[in-house]
């Protein structure tokens, strides 16, 4: 019975009773998608032009940018064709090469987000080698290194899922694939996939929270060690913008597990509005948290909107 067997396609999730208003929905969540290619396309173009900030700090910017692209891409359009052509079936392999591409991004913006945390240790701990121990080509190695490890750690995933029997519900809780939304489907044994899904976050994501906190443990120990209050806010002020990141990012990402692990019984809506909101807020936030930290970013934006709107 081929229904025993991988199936052909999976169902998005959709909201009871609210069918008719997927055009609205569809406008609105098209409209967010849009404000954040527009924001991280301009922080992109921004330090590619600007001399000035061709720095460690900001190269890690752009490697979150272009994440926060490549998440926000490989989910939202196929949630749109949804919405406006109520096309709500995705296929097995679809389905299986999306979750890679959400779990493996995921994995490699948290590991830009440690080393940008490096970054600022180094940058107000040691800032004497901050510019010999973080060079260009160190940023780009760690660049690399966090690619790698994101798609090791998380490659096995879709594998773990291929040869499981999917013989009787298909429907998803999001609009979109993600690991354990698929492997709850199944109906056969999911102790490996769920335990290796479990040791793969904790040992990227979870480490690498805490690495993040370790560092600014260290971080606040030297600002304290400072003469007056007024270095120590100066001092601490740089990492503030990287905090926001940081949190717009693990705040998401930990609601989402919460929903999954305790939230069986809660509405549809809620499921999907905590998969959105994971997917579109760091993309949103990232652009516009360095805009506003940012001076050089600021000028340019305006600059930008000035030669657009004379």
């Amino acid at each position: 019975n081929n229904s025993d067997l991988s199936p052909p396609s999976f169902i998005l999730a959709s909201i009871p009773g609210l069918e008719a208003a997927h055009v609205w929905m569809a406008i609105l969540l098209c409209s967010v998608y849009l404000l954040a290619v527009t924001g991280n396309c301009a922080v992109l173009f921004i330090v590619k032009t600007e001399p000035s900030l061709h720095l460690p700090m900001y190269f890690f910017l752009c490697m979150l940018a272009t994440i926060d692209l490549a998440l926000s891409t490989s989910t939202v359009p196929r949630v749109l064709s949804f919405y406006w052509f109520n096309t709500r079936e995705i296929s097995f392999g679809a389905c299986l090469v999306q979750l890679f591409l959400i779990h493996t991004l995921s994995a490699i913006e948290s590991t830009v987000l440690l080393a940008m945390a490096v970054d600022r240790y180094v940058a107000i701990c040691h800032p004497l080698r901050h510019a010999a121990i973080l060079t260009n080509a160190t940023t780009a190695k760690i660049g690399l290194v966090a690619m790698a490890r994101g798609v090791v750690f998380f490659l096995p995933l879709p594998l773990l899922l291929l040869p499981l029997p999917f013989c009787g519900s298909r429907v998803l809780s999001h609009s979109f694939c993600l690991h354990q939304d698929v492997m709850n489907l199944a109906c056969a044994n999911t102790t490996p996939s769920v335990v290796y899904g479990l040791t793969a976050i904790l040992l990227v994501m979870g480490l690498d929270a805490i690495l993040i906190c370790l560092s600014y443990v260290l971080i606040l120990k030297a600002v304290l060690q400072l003469a007056s209050w007024k270095e120590r806010l100066k001092a601490f002020s740089t990492c503030v913008a990287h905090i926001c990141v940081v949190l717009a990012f693990y705040v998401p990402l930990i609601g989402l597990s919460v929903v999954h692990r305790f939230g069986k019984d809660l509405a549809p809506l809620v499921h999907i509005i905590m998969g959105n909101v994971y997917i579109l807020v760091p993309a949103v936030a990232h652009p516009i948290i360095y805009g506003v930290r940012t001076k050089v970013i600021q000028r340019r934006i305006l600059n930008l909107i000035h030669l657009y709107n004379p």
